[in-house]
Formats: C-alpha cells, sequence, structure tokens
C-alpha cells in the first residue's frame, strides 16, 4: 500500500501546473495511447483541457458515450490499449455495454469517469447524474463486474493507483475503470520517476521443464496438428506463434474469434474450424490428429455451433492464458510465450513429430465470374473476399457479414475484427473508426447489416469528420436476418424501419465529392463497385448491397440451428 501524501504536492514542489490529471495522460501516453475518445460532461470538463493541451493526445469526440466505448476497443485491438472518458453516471451507464464487450473479448481498454469534486460527494447532496441518496460508489460498484481493475481516485494515493489500473489492464487483457473527481484532477502531482512495468513474471523454470520432459514424451510418433485462437493475439505471442508454425511446418487452422492471427496465405492454412460446421477437411485435420496442440483457445458456442467440436482432451496439449496442459498432466504457472518456445524447440528437434497431412485449400481466395441473377449472400463474400487487399482491416458485424466472411480466406498481413463472444449488434461501426485511427496506413473495411447499423449509425458523422476512407459495405437485407433464421421468421418483430441509406453521408456530413456511394444489387455491380473503392482511396466508399431477406451464409444457417437446439 502506497505512502500517504506521495502525489499531494504543492506547485511549486512540481513543475509548473502539473496535475494528477496529466500523470494520467502520460501514463496512456507511454503505453503507446495518442488518441481519446468520448464525450464532455460538467464533470470532466476541465480535465478535458489537460487533454487537448497535451503533447501527445488528441482529443476524438464521440456522437455518444456507447459508441466512445466501442470506437476505444476497436483501437485497442490495433495498438494494443484503447481509452475513453465519459461523464458521471449518465454518461458512464451508457457505456457499459462496450466496457461489458471489452471484458468478454479480453481488449485492454480504459474507462475514466469524470466525477463531481470529493467535497460535493461527501456532502451526500443531490446532484445531478446521481441517484440522489448520497452514495456515489453506486456506478463503480457496477463496473467491478466488468473490469479487472478499478480505482475512486483520491488525491494522496491517485498516481499509484493509475499505475495498478493501468498495469492490470495491460496484464490481464482486460478493461479497467478510473472514477476521476473534477477537483482531483485538478490536484498538483509529480511526473512519472520510472517507466510503467506491465511485464509481470508468469513463468516458473520448474514448470517450464517439467512442460518440456512431458512434451517430449508425448510427441513422438504422432500425426500432429495446430489448433490457434484469439488469446495468443490479446497476449502479444503473434510473432511467435508464426515463427513456431513457418519451423514446424505442421498444418494449422483457427477458430473464427482468431481469424487472421495466423497467415491464411500459407499452404499449411487448412481453414477455420468451426466445430461440426467446419469444412470437411478442417475437419479432417483437426479432428483426426493424433496430437492436437492448441493454443489460446476458448470455445464459445458461436464459433463451434453449439460446442459440436469433436476433440479429445487426452490427445491434447493444450495452452492457455497462464498454465498448460498435455493429456490430463497441467503445468502452472507458465505464460503461452514460454509454453510456445518449448513448442517450437521440441518439435523442431526430434525428428518423429509426423505432421498431420493436410488437405490444402487454394492460398488465396480465387477471383471468378460474376454469377448471374440477384445478388446472394454466397455471392456477396465470395466477390468481397477476392477483393480484398493486404493490410486491409475488416470489421464484420455479427450476423450474416461475420460468419458470412468468417469462411473466406484473408490476404496476409489483414486483420478481422468481429464480436463473436458479446455479440453487441452495431459494434463494428464505431469500432473500425478506432482501428482506423489506430493504424491509419490501413485500410478499414466495414461489413455490418441493416439493423446492426440503425444501432450506431451517428458515429458515421465521426467517420467523415475524421476523412478516414472506409469502405462501408452495408448489407440491407430487410431486417434482423439472423433472428428470423433462429425463429420468427416473418413475425413483426424481426423487421426494422427502412431506411434511405444513399442520404445517409450527406446527412452526417459529407460533400458529395468527399465519398462514393454504390447501390449493388448483382455479383457485376458489386465487383464494378470493388474497382471504383480502389480508384478512389482516399474517399469514405459506402456500398449498400441488397440481398434477399432469408438467404442466410452456410456457417450462420449451422450456428442458427445450433442455438435453436
Amino acid at each position: 500500500m502506497p505512502e500517504e501524501n506521495n502525489t499531494e504536492v504543492t506547485q511549486e514542489e512540481s513543475l509548473e501546473n502539473y496535475t494528477i490529471g496529466d500523470y494520467l495522460l502520460d501514463r496512456l501516453a507511454e503505453l503507446g495511447l495518442t488518441e481519446l475518445f468520448g464525450v464532455p460532461g460538467d464533470f470532466n470538463l476541465h480535465f478535458l483541457d489537460h487533454v487537448v493541451a497535451h503533447r501527445s493526445i488528441r482529443w476524438v469526440g464521440s456522437a455518444n458515450e456507447l459508441n466512445a466505448g466501442y470506437s476505444a476497443d476497436g483501437y485497442a485491438r490495433i495498438r494494443g490499449i484503447g481509452a475513453f472518458l465519459t461523464t458521471y453516471g449518465v454518461g458512464e451507464l451508457s457505456a457499459i455495454n462496450a466496457v461489458a464487450g471489452s471484458y468478454a473479448e479480453s481488449v485492454p481498454v480504459v474507462q475514466i469517469v469524470g466525477a463531481p469534486p470529493k467535497e460535493t460527494q461527501a456532502s451526500g447532496r443531490k446532484i445531478h447524474h446521481s441517484l440522489g441518496d448520497g452514495d456515489f460508489k453506486h456506478f463503480l460498484r457496477m463496473a467491478e463486474e466488468v473490469t479487472c481493475a478499478h480505482a475512486d481516485l483520491d488525491a494522496p494515493t491517485a498516481t499509484w493507483e493509475i499505475d495498478r489500473v493501468l498495469r492490470d489492464v495491460v496484464f490481464r487483457r482486460r478493461p479497467g475503470y478510473l472514477m476521476l473527481a473534477a477537483d482531483v484532477a485538478e490536484v498538483a502531482a509529480y511526473p512519472p520517476s520510472e517507466p510503467l512495468t506491465t511485464d509481470l513474471p508468469v513463468t516458473t523454470p520448474r514448470a517450464v521443464a517439467a512442460f518440456e520432459e512431458a512434451v517430449r514424451r508425448f510427441l513422438p510418433g504422432r500425426r500432429t496438428a495446430v489448433l490457434a485462437d484469439l488469446l495468443v493475439h490479446r497476449l502479444g505471442a503473434t510473432e511467435e506463434l508464426a515463427s513456431f508454425l513457418t519451423d514446424s511446418e505442421l498444418p494449422f487452422a483457427t477458430l473464427a474469434w482468431g481469424k487472421t492471427l495466423v497467415d491464411e496465405s500459407d499452404p499449411n492454412f487448412v481453414g477455420i474450424y468451426a466445430g461440426a460446421a467446419s469444412q470437411e477437411r478442417v475437419r479432417e485435420v483437426i479432428e483426426g490428429a493424433d496430437a492436437l496442440i492448441t493454443l489460446g483457445v476458448e470455445y464459445t458456442d458461436n464459433t463451434t455451433a453449439g460446442f459440436s467440436m469433436d476433440l479429445d482432451p487426452a490427445r491434447m496439449i493444450d495452452v492457455s492464458r497462464f498454465g498448460a496442459r498435455v493429456g490430463d498432466e497441467v503445468f502452472t504457472p507458465i505464460s503461452l510465450q514460454d509454453a510456445l518456445a518449448v513448442l517450437h524447440r521440441v518439435t523442431t528437434e526430434l525428428d518423429d513429430v509426423a505432421p498431420m497431412p493436410a488437405v490444402h485449400a487454394p492460398a488465396t481466395q480465387t477471383p471468378r465470374d460474376p454469377a448471374e441473377g440477384p445478388l446472394t449472400q454466397d455471392g456477396l463474400w465470395s466477390v468481397l473476399a477476392s477483393q480484398l487487399e493486404s493490410a486491409n482491416i475488416v470489421a464484420a458485424d455479427q450476423g450474416t457479414s461475420y460468419f458470412g466472411m468468417a469462411s473466406h480466406r484473408f490476404p496476409a498481413k489483414s486483420t478481422f475484427i468481429g464480436q463473436p463472444m458479446w455479440g453487441s449488434i452495431g459494434y463494428t461501426l464505431p469500432a473500425i473508426i478506432g482501428a482506423g485511427l489506430a493504424d491509419p496506413s490501413r485500410r478499414p473495411v466495414l461489413l455490418i447489416g441493416d439493423g446492426s447499423a440503425q444501432l450506431t449509425i451517428q458515429e458515421m458523422g465521426v467517420m467523415i469528420r475524421e476523412k478516414l476512407p472506409v469502405v462501408v459495405v452495408l448489407v440491407n437485407n430487410d431486417g434482423y436476418t439472423v433472428e428470423r433464421a433462429i425463429h420468427g421468421p416473418d413475425e413483426v418483430y424481426n423487421d426494422i424501419a427502412p431506411w434511405r441509406w444513399e442520404l445517409v453521408p450527406r446527412l452526417f456530413g459529407a460533400e458529395e465529392e468527399d465519398y462514393l456511394y454504390r447501390r449493388v444489387t448483382t455479383e457485376a455491380e458489386l465487383l464494378a463497385a470493388c474497382k471504383d473503392t480502389m480508384s478512389n482511396r482516399e474517399k469514405l466508399v459506402f456500398i449498400e448491397a441488397i440481398t434477399d431477406r432469408d438467404d442466410i451464409p452456410q456457417l450462420l444457417e449451422d450456428v442458427a440451428n445450433a442455438l435453436k437446439r
């Protein structure tokens, strides 16, 4: 526990006008943050003065707090850390859905809440944005359920608490919550005196040695394959995974949650594993392996067609966040990186580790001649996949967009963003803004349905204001198609209000010369629109793709059938 008064100093003792708010911003900048999303409110306005004056961090005002949280999530998936600012009560509760999604999906996002001054809180008066009962900790207690660390910052210990929360956010890859009272933000403080330590020790040499011994006993003579998933990315081990796969030459797959974690143009990549909904060649390799190495895998109902995987734990080496298992032997504590190093070493040293024969799919998505007739879901995703470029950031909203695109191969260095665990529709529209700002060198692509877009469309104004050259493919299939597939295909509750989508960019501030709109009803029209996209790289491109109301991708049909049971 820190000593009292370690941050509450006079202005003369610190740098001129340096405050606790400045300390928080400097720590976020140290972690790589250069954009802070959010919505102003009376309890965070003075802190915002420090934000706009900061040398490294830029304010990005959002249309609402929920969208700010989604944008910070998308930003964190690319940059490794994200943050957003709301006001107390009304603002933070608007965003709690986004924070819960970041928690469920293991995304390190920091929520900063501007709260009433400490003296005001102590008075117990009925203050606006509160519940009027004098208890100002209600919302902090709510946040405890969807964050890995939280703090109500107090001047004497504020910098210590900031470091603790940020350290936990980075280490655990989960959201954190900082309640920053308006007066505490203005209290003088010393700047950071040393770098923030986030690489906390996890592995013990004894666990590594025991794990390696077990792996050396387990692998010889077995036909081996690899199944990787999103935790490899979240825990920062993608380079180690790529090196392991290249040198071992083992066939590999991912779940849809971990799509683009690996190079999908690699000939040893067999596809996306989705339990019983997998393509046959993927099931042959993954379920038929004598030894299956699973790395950072977490199984969900959406990514396994209702937990329909056929995997025998006795034939598996499983590596998770902080431990590993070989058959029925468990080894802890060991980090995913250290476990990967062991597997890399053993598979390249042993002569009798036999790669499971892979039934190779094409290394890239092969373009085909446009089909005749109305645009179908199969045609939509096949054409789009064939037109993707290396290093695109593709965000696919939950529904036909996510499941339609997940089964197609992406070019090398692409990034696929989705939310299959939390599944909050509309998430990807603000998230692609965050992702695009996190790496402006890569072109963002948004795939979203009409129903999902109606939930978060206000953020298109931010997309236009920030001049992001997003390629928006809006699937207009007249309502909630996923819900129709699960239950009530003709019921009124799965209908939505029809919109004039061609007018949306103008509504949110785009000049005619700043964007391109195309409405497509056939594969040929879609292909032509994609070609137009490539010749308009600096513009927002809005493609409205018309598909039949009841047409769904095969993978989504399999998942929907599983969810019905």
